[in-house]
């Protein structure tokens, strides 16, 4: 029987041995065998990549990150999930997997500020070059590609302007071009998009956010298609990154209601987006509702769904005024991260930007990020309402 995806994220990971609903949590460093020569059979399995339940020693997980391992395998449509501590940690992963001394790698300018970090700063002291392309001109990237680029990474939409792209157009280019692909797709995961699907290379999604549904875990998954699976594995095995037993059971938790909780998100956002783009004192509204828009177009082109996270732009003289808005918010927390249960507003500043070279706020424009979180659309209206009263 062909199971739908919320039929799927109730059903996997039951524990069969112990009959239990979700799987143990198993906390290991030391692995104990029976014989070297058990042992020495279990490697060669390891190296042949069959299927095991567990593994030759606690760094590469246990059958409780294997479970998840599973569960986001078959979710992505990929060849393997790799896991790490954090949401960059799997940024990092993917990048430094593919990119050695002498490439380059072209960069969405609109990634998330410590991916501007990483590829800016840290790169370059590996002799790696980065080139910033423009994320609403196919033709930039096009001709910033030069037989040294070894990686493309986007972020779509982009990381608090949310951009959209064409990637059915990039993976394209990049194929031609014999170039890896790499897709940060947090804000939509993989239960509205699935990237490796769809031709990247590498699929980055931080699982603190929506896998996880609850602000209580941090970790990142990573998957990645056959192309590049070797790539991974080494660097993922020397770098030593390791989610724990804990934390992979509280993402599989989180699993369960994925579908539940981000159609929720859809379409409270939905709501709301609309009432604000009425709003007279917004003069934009970052999240593709509107069907005549370029964004709409493109997200319509390549997702299923969208999530709870959008930007919009306040036009003040009185940027004191536009803090006040945020502060004086009853039912939106003030604070980093997203994809949570709860609605989030976030003034989004130089710290939060990071250097961009495409995008720039004019005079007066400020850019704020709400999480629509899973709490009364009509309720949270009614906060904002009471709120755009403060901005001058």
């Amino acid at each position: 029987m062909k199971k739908s995806t919320g039929t799927f994220l109730k059903q996997a990971g039951h524990d069969k041995i112990n009959r239990s609903a979700n799987p143990a949590i198993v906390r290991a460093s030391t692995i104990l065998f029976k014989s070297i020569q058990e042992l020495r059979a279990h490697q060669k399995n390891l190296k042949k990549d069959k299927k095991i339940s567990y593994w030759d020693y606690g760094r590469q997980g246990s059958q409780t990150t294997i479970e998840l391992q599973k569960i986001l395998k078959e979710l992505e449509e990929a060849h393997h999930v790799f896991l790490t501590q954090t949401g960059f940690g799997s940024v990092t992963l993917a990048i430094m997997s593919i990119c050695r001394p002498g490439d380059e790698i072209l960069v969405s300018d609109c990634v998330y500020r410590p991916t501007q970090e990483l590829t800016s700063k840290m790169l370059k002291e590996f002799d790696i070059n980065t080139i910033w392309y423009d994320p609403n001109n196919l033709e930039d990237l096009k001709k910033k590609i030069t037989s040294k680029t070894k990686l493309i990474y986007v972020e779509n939409p982009g990381s608090n302007t949310f951009e959209f792209q064409d990637l059915g157009k990039i993976i394209s280019i990049a194929k031609r071009k014999k170039i890896f692909t790499a897709l940060d797709n947090t804000w939509a995961t993989a239960y509205f998009l699935k990237p490796i699907k769809l031709g990247f290379d590498l699929s980055i999604t931080s699982a603190t956010k929506y896998y996880s549904g609850h602000s209580d875990v941090m970790a990142g998954t990573l998957a990645v298609s056959k192309r590049v699976y070797k790539k991974v594995k080494w660097f993922n095995q020397i770098s030593g990154y390791r989610l724990s037993a804990d934390d992979a059971y509280m993402v599989i938790r989180g699993m369960r209601t994925l579908d539940l909780r981000l159609n929720k998100h859809e379409q409270s956002a939905n709501i709301v987006a609309r009432w604000l783009y009425k709003q007279k004192k917004i003069i934009k509204v970052l999240y593709p509702f509107k069907s005549s828009s370029k964004n709409y177009k493109l997200w319509k082109k390549y997702y299923s769904g969208s999530s709870g996270l959008l930007g919009i732009i306040i036009k003040s003289k009185n940027k004191s005024s536009v803090i006040r808005f945020i502060n004086s918010l009853e039912l939106f927390g003030i604070g980093y991260s997203w994809g949570g249960f709860e609605s989030l507003a976030m003034y989004n500043g130089a710290v939060e930007m990071g250097k961009r070279n495409f995008f720039k706020l004019n005079k007066n424009e400020h850019l704020i990020r709400l999480h629509i979180g899973l709490e009364n659309p009509k309720e949270l209206i009614l906060d904002l309402k009471k709120s755009l009263k403060k901005i001058k």
